[in-house]
């Protein structure tokens, strides 16, 4: 019954939201690269590909979810060197990123929209032979329809904020049917763990692993700043102090460029780089910095650029963040500041840079408190106590090394997060 209603409502929900996702999909453009499979329609080589095997199915949301389904799909395939995989994800950054790094035993897809009709016809095109979903992409008919044709369905990385738990909580009578319906559930945290068996999930199909994301395993090896074309090589002169805002969101790009501003006056060489989270925003961004009277520069304008340094360099790529962060002296996590919900912090820790965040880190809350107890990371109320842990930081590498080094033993932790996720759901076939 409460499936009927579900799809009773989907397409007013469509009506209703549709132009919101649409305007989004134009600004990030792409959107029209393969948007039939979005509706369910796959060309001819797709499905003569997906035809010939059955296909572990991973469902990431973007590129965050994406790095997580890849880092998994990778130790799935050590245990099953003959295993085949469709991953699908959400957003354009998302089928961007998992394009470009994707092996090619990965077929990579857009999400089918979670309408019955749409979602029968995707399951008979996949094949799915198991479906994992990363994080918190639970959707009610995908998960009903692999149930009904008896496909193990695993939720990995699982993360259940009290907020969200309160929420699913308001409306537990639609949620809980579907969540009952998953056959393993890896939670992050085991607070993370009593949160879905409040909502429904059987205590016997919960399994505390860790941390995909936070998993170190193998990390060192990625962080290639050499990924980020060499820029820094040709304009940011190594020995220049890097003040790094990561995955920045609005009014936070200005915070730091003030802060940049008084700081470059004890610290002339210091040089600040920004990579928001939305690319889009960009041109917004470059504009504000230049009416603060700040040379700037993108990232993709490198190669043609061989003068003296710039002022400010705005990273204007998606999925290359991980691979600048080696030339950061000092990182501030964005989304913490003027917004909610924080971003990663464990790539610049893994790339061995000392971090600063705001106060919202609602999303990594556990994580965040655990580093902030353990001094590895430092947490400021506003603009002024992040200037000043900023200057503190530029001038004493001690206490950069000192951070980094308790930052990486509290992840230590979830080392292995992978491979006893991998396990788990070799199980399940």
């Amino acid at each position: 019954m409460i499936r009927f209603i579900y799809n009773l409502l989907w397409p007013l929900g469509l009506l209703f939201f549709l132009p919101g996702y649409l305007m989004k999909m134009v600004r990030r453009g792409g959107y029209r690269e393969k948007f039939g499979q979005r509706l369910g329609i796959f060309d001819h080589e797709l499905r003569a590909r997906l035809a010939k095997q059955r296909s572990t199915w991973l469902h990431a949301v973007s590129v965050g979810e994406v790095m997580i389904a890849l880092k998994l799909a990778q130790q799935l395939r050590a245990l099953e060197p003959d295993m085949h995989c469709a991953l699908t994800t959400t957003t354009t950054t998302g089928f961007a990123f998992a394009n470009k790094n994707a092996s090619p035993w990965i077929e990579v897809m857009y999400t089918p929209l979670d309408f019955w009709p749409i979602m029968r016809r995707a399951f008979n095109m996949i094949q799915p032979a198991r479906i994992i979903l990363a994080e918190a992409e639970v959707w009610p008919n995908l998960v009903a329809e692999a149930h009904a044709r008896r496909i193990p369905v695993a939720l990995v990385n699982a993360r259940l904020s009290p907020r969200s738990e309160r929420r699913f909580w308001r409306y537990r009578f639609f949620v809980a049917p579907t969540f009952r319906l998953l056959d393993l559930v890896c939670v992050q945290e085991p607070e993370d763990g009593d949160r879905w068996r409040r909502l429904g999930v059987e205590h016997s199909r919960i399994r505390y692993t860790g941390s995909i994301k936070y998993d170190l395993t193998g990390f060192d090896d990625r962080m290639d700043v050499q990924g980020s074309g060499g820029f820094h090589l040709d304009i940011l002169n190594r020995e220049r102090p890097v003040l790094f805002g990561g995955s920045t969101h609005r009014g936070e790009e200005e915070i730091l460029a003030k802060a940049f501003l008084r700081l470059r006056k004890k610290l002339p060489s210091l040089c600040l780089f920004i990579a928001p989270r939305h690319v889009e925003r960009v041109p917004e961004i470059r504009r504000q910095l230049e009416a603060l009277s700040l040379d700037v520069r993108l990232a993709s304008e490198a190669a043609s650029h061989g003068e003296a340094g710039p002022d400010c360099v705005l990273l204007d790529t998606t999925g290359q963040l991980h691979g600048w962060y080696g030339i950061a002296t000092v990182v501030f996590i964005g989304k913490s500041l003027t917004a909610h919900g924080g971003q990663n912090p464990v790539e610049p820790i893994a790339a061995g840079k000392p971090i600063i965040f705001g106060l919202h880190m609602e999303n990594f809350a556990t994580l965040a408190k655990a580093l902030v107890s353990k001094s590895g990371a430092i947490q400021v109320r506003d603009a002024d106590a992040l200037e000043q842990a900023a200057e503190k930081l530029l001038h004493d590498s001690e206490a950069r090394q000192h951070l980094v080094q308790n930052a990486r033993e509290v992840l230590n932790r979830h080392r292995g997060a992978t491979a006893r996720t991998a396990a788990l759901i070799a199980e399940l076939a």
